[in-house]
């Protein structure tokens, strides 16, 4: 099968799958960061005396197979 698609479009598809991947990868480090640069902050402290802190909030990683939970 690899012979019908070729190199070149083999390596493209490699490609993608490696920018959809370092794609998610910069999601997750850019929301944690920023989860934690508001946690931390003046006005998000402020804003958890206001309104309370919701901790309970899931995630989609909550729901992982490999959890200990």
């Amino acid at each position: 099968m690899l012979a019908n698609i070729g190199v070149p479009s083999l390596v493209l598809v490699v490609n993608i799958i490696l920018l959809i991947v370092g794609l998610f990868i910069l999601y997750l480090v850019v929301s944690t960061a920023v989860r934690t640069g508001i946690n931390k902050s003046v006005v998000g402290q402020l804003i958890e005396k206001k309104y309370g802190v919701e901790e309970n909030k899931k995630s989609f990683l909550d729901r992982d197979l490999n959890n200990d939970k």
